[in-house]
């Protein structure tokens, strides 16, 4: 069975043609960051793409404009915004939820809300090596689609090694629930993006993907080319 492929890039005016070329290299799902100035779960990759796209002028609505301006590119390519509750809060909740459907976003990772809050909005929730069994399972309940294992304990970014949280943190969780499980944070070469997937269903890559994104699309298309054939392999 094919591994699902997640990308994450920042958004910003030259986001949809990096989605087009992620998609274009393999990705199966883009996730796009609604930039926040307290982003505590990322570190200093993403937190340095958030600043540059605040300072761009990429707030909600510019944010929700990329969003719509990527659905053009990448067909029917899932489209996941993920941000913080704070922006959330500022804008409304049901106006975020609605406007952002109707961007093209197909799901939400809102990192910093826990499973059990605001059951309102449907969307992908995360669980983490210190999430207890019964904090996996109200998870899993709500999720919609797949479920995102935060592969440590800490911030996002490029590591040497693939967490060793991770297979313990997967048994737990097959033995809960059967929706798909897709593993990030700290997944950023070929190699770790093949041994994160032999434990899971798909994986998710961030910080390098912003990384790499800084090069151009073809950049970015050849680095994602790379991964999918990692888990086609």
């Amino acid at each position: 069975m094919s591994k699902t492929l997640v990308i994450y890039l920042m958004a910003g005016a030259e986001t949809p043609a990096l989605a087009e070329a992620a998609v274009a290299g393999g990705a199966d799902i883009i996730e796009i960051g609604f930039p926040f100035s307290d982003p505590l779960a990322d570190g200093p990759v993403i937190r340095a793409a958030a600043e540059k796209a605040l300072a761009a002028g990429m707030r909600t609505a510019a944010c929700l404009e990329c969003v719509a301006a990527t659905r053009a590119l990448v067909g029917a390519t899932p489209l996941i915004p993920m941000t913080y509750a704070s922006l959330l809060e500022a804008y409304g909740w049901e106006r975020f939820e609605a406007d952002a459907r109707a961007a093209g976003a197909t799901s939400f990772i809102i990192a910093d809300t826990a499973a059990g809050s605001r059951p309102e909005l449907r969307r992908v929730q995360l669980v983490a090596p210190t999430s207890t069994d019964e904090r996996i399972a109200i998870a899993a309940a709500e999720t919609d689609g797949w479920l995102y294992l935060v592969t440590l304990t800490g911030t996002t970014g490029a590591r040497t090694e693939l967490s060793g949280a991770l297979a313990g943190l997967a048994t737990r969780t097959r033995a809960l629930t059967d929706v798909p499980l897709f593993a990030g944070f700290g997944i950023s070469t070929p190699e770790q993006a093949r041994a994160a997937a032999d434990l899971t269903d798909g994986i998710v890559v961030g910080s390098r993907a912003v990384q790499v994104a800084e090069d151009g699309p073809e950049a970015l298309g050849a680095y994602v080319a790379s991964l999918r054939a990692a888990l086609d392999a």
